[in-house]
C-alpha cells in the first residue's frame, strides 16, 4: 500500500500580525504542524501493511518532520506561496499527489486552522473522502474507517484511492527524538517547483482589513405574555418578509 501524507500545509492563525486597522500581515510566517498533523502519521502507519509512507509539504518548512515519523521519503513543493487562498493550495496539493503513481490513500489533517484546503484537495482529486478520520485498519483489501460524528461513531469500509481527513482525539504519545530526527534528514527529499506540476504562479492575496459583517440589530421579545409574546412574533416575521 502506497500511503500520502500531507504535513504541514497550513499557518497557525496564533502567529499571524493583525494592524490595528484590521489588516492580517503573514510576514516570516512558516508552515506549521497542526494538532491533526501526528494523527495523520499514526493512522498511516497502521494501514501502510508493510507498504511506503510519503510525506508531502508545500513552502519552506522543515522537510523532515513526516520522515521523522516513519515516511520513507518526502515531496516539497518548494515554490508555493503561504499566503493565497484555499483552493489554490488545494490545487497544488492535488497536482503533487497525481505526480506520485499508484498511491491508495491521502490522510491529512482536518484542520480548523483551514477547513478550505481539505474540501478543496478532496474536489480536486474526485476520490471517496472520509472527514473525521480517527482510526483506520486494512481488513480484506479494504480499508476499515471509523470516523466521528459528534457524540456518535461511524465505521465504513471503503476501498482506495480514497483521501482521508483526520480529526486528533489526543495529543502526540510518541514525539522522535533527536536520534530519529537526525536520521530523517539522511532521506530522500525530491523539491519541485509548481512548473514541474504545470502551474503557474498565483499572485498573493493582500488583506487591507478585517470587519465583522453588517448586521441587523436583535429584538428581544418579552415572553411573560405568551399570547402577546406570539403576536409580536408573527408580526415580526411578517414585517421582515418571512411569512
Amino acid at each position: 500500500m502506497r500511503i500520502i501524507v500531507v504535513f504541514k500545509w497550513s499557518r497557525n492563525p496564533q502567529d499571524a500580525r493583525v494592524g490595528v486597522d484590521g489588516s492580517v500581515d503573514w510576514r516570516g510566517v512558516k508552515m506549521s504542524v497542526s494538532d491533526d498533523d501526528p494523527a495523520a502519521m499514526e493512522i498511516a502507519e497502521a494501514i501502510a501493511a508493510g507498504g511506503e509512507i510519503i510525506g508531502l509539504t508545500v513552502g519552506d518548512g522543515d522537510a523532515a518532520w513526516a520522515a521523522a515519523r516513519g515516511a520513507a521519503r518526502t515531496v516539497v513543493v518548494t515554490d508555493a506561496l503561504t499566503d493565497v487562498d484555499s483552493s489554490v493550495t488545494g490545487a497544488v496539493l492535488a497536482a503533487a499527489i497525481r505526480r506520485v503513481e499508484g498511491v491508495d490513500a491521502v490522510l491529512i489533517g482536518d484542520s480548523a486552522w483551514d477547513y478550505g484546503v481539505v474540501a478543496a484537495l478532496m474536489g480536486q482529486l474526485g476520490w471517496p473522502a472520509v472527514a473525521g478520520v480517527v482510526s483506520a485498519e486494512t481488513e480484506q483489501g479494504c480499508l476499515r474507517v471509523t470516523r466521528k460524528l459528534g457524540s456518535a461513531s461511524q465505521v465504513l469500509e471503503v476501498k482506495g484511492p480514497v483521501v482521508l481527513a483526520v480529526s486528533a482525539s489526543r495529543a502526540e504519545q510518541n514525539a522522535p527524538g533527536m536520534k530519529e530526527i537526525l536520521a530523517a534528514r539522511k532521506k530522500p527529499v525530491e523539491r519541485l517547483v509548481l512548473a514541474d506540476l504545470s502551474l503557474a504562479p498565483v499572485a498573493a492575496v493582500n488583506s487591507r482589513g478585517t470587519r465583522f459583517p453588517d448586521t441587523p440589530p436583535a429584538r428581544i421579545i418579552d415572553g411573560n405574555d405568551p399570547v402577546t409574546a406570539c403576536e409580536q412574533l408573527m408580526a415580526a416575521l411578517r414585517a421582515d418578509g418571512v411569512l
